[in-house]
């Protein structure tokens, strides 16, 4: 039977559902090995923190008998293929591997990874969600005015009847433009494969990446969703944002490195560009000194609209639905191609 290492922290009661997932399954799990971590969900933990030599020989000696492996190891991994040699396959925590992959080297390898394509999508979505109402209903205006108590009525708009542009159509891309179109809003859709019905990604209009800028102009919020890669390498420039409406809101879920960040920040500094929601920043942690943190019309979270409280029981479900896969020798879900 197999040997499961799991790296990173995770409740008891979910690494007892691993554990029952397979007669015989072998657990390895010890978190005085593992960061702790700062909050739910947490699967990277504290700069700084190390292992006693002793934990280490330990951590090491787990690696070298694990088939399986539940996430990544931020400091072996380096050396994983080196520290792993009977390792098969690594379920991670997060959607975006690639890097990873190539860090451990095991895109020169034959070990399988599964991502947690998906498992992130309600979060994320209901984040775009806060976005386009944080914008829509000026809550900005409106915490000055509380600040200052100031009671004054003023008009304010409907997101109703508004158009967003969801830039990437996985799993999560669907839930934004599920619950988007759920709201009353119109949703056009660009994917790199747009021969799919659009019906079927829950947007009205669907259209390749080729075709981005006649869609820009037509958008009230765009949500980038994409993958970073060299071909979405600073895919939103100056071009790009000139072509949105004035008032437009830019939403950034995917890579800070997506965006032209000098030229989302003179555009914001101008007007034209409406608000801007930022998980994700070229450079993080998001330093002081980024003149992001002090526009008005900017709502800034650490790389955190993906984290909710029921992450690792959605992780733990797919984790042992994928061993039972691995076990009967079943395609995996989430396979990472590359």
């Amino acid at each position: 039977m197999y040997t499961v290492l799991i790296t990173t922290f995770l409740e008891e009661e979910h690494v007892e559902r691993i554990r029952q997932t397979l007669p015989g399954l072998r657990v390895l799990y010890d978190p005085a090995l593992l960061y702790p971590p700062r909050y739910k969900g947490d699967h990277t933990g504290p700069d700084g923190w190390t292992r006693t030599p002793a934990q280490e020989a330990q951590f090491r000696q787990w690696l070298a008998e694990a088939d399986i492996l539940w996430d990544f190891d931020r400091y072996t991994a380096p050396r994983l293929s080196e520290l792993a040699p009977n390792l098969k396959w690594i379920q991670a925590t997060f959607s975006g591997v690639g890097g990873m992959v190539r860090t451990a080297g095991l895109d020169r390898t034959d070990v399988t990874v599964t991502n947690a394509a998906g498992i992130h999508a309600v979060p994320l979505a209901e984040h775009c969600l806060l976005a386009m109402l944080y914008f829509t209903k000026n809550i900005p205006f409106i915490q000055k005015q509380q600040a200052a108590r100031r009671w004054e009525r003023y008009c304010g708009r409907e997101l109703r009847g508004s158009t967003v542009g969801v830039i990437g159509l996985g799993a999560v891309g669907q839930e934004v433009a599920r619950l988007s179109k759920s709201i009353g809003l119109k949703v056009i859709g660009v994917k790199r494969n747009a021969n799919a019905d659009p019906a079927s990604l829950h947007v009205d209009e669907l259209y390749p990446p080729g075709e981005l800028h006649s869609v820009l102009p037509r958008c009230d919020f765009l949500v980038l969703i994409c993958p970073h890669t060299p071909e979405t390498e600073g895919m939103i420039g100056e071009r790009e944002l000139a072509l949105l409406p004035a008032g437009a809101v830019l939403i950034n879920i995917a890579r800070g490195a997506v965006v032209d960040e000098k030229a989302l920040i003179a555009s914001l500094r101008t007007g034209r560009l409406g608000g801007a929601a930022l998980d994700v920043a070229r450079t993080e942690p998001l330093p002081p000194d980024n003149p992001l943190w002090e526009m008005e019309h900017v709502l800034i979270t650490p790389h955190s609209a993906s984290t909710a409280e029921q992450e690792n029981r959605r992780l733990t479900d797919l984790f042992c639905e994928n061993l039972k896969r691995f076990a009967e020798q079943r395609p995996l879900l989430n396979v990472y191609r590359g």
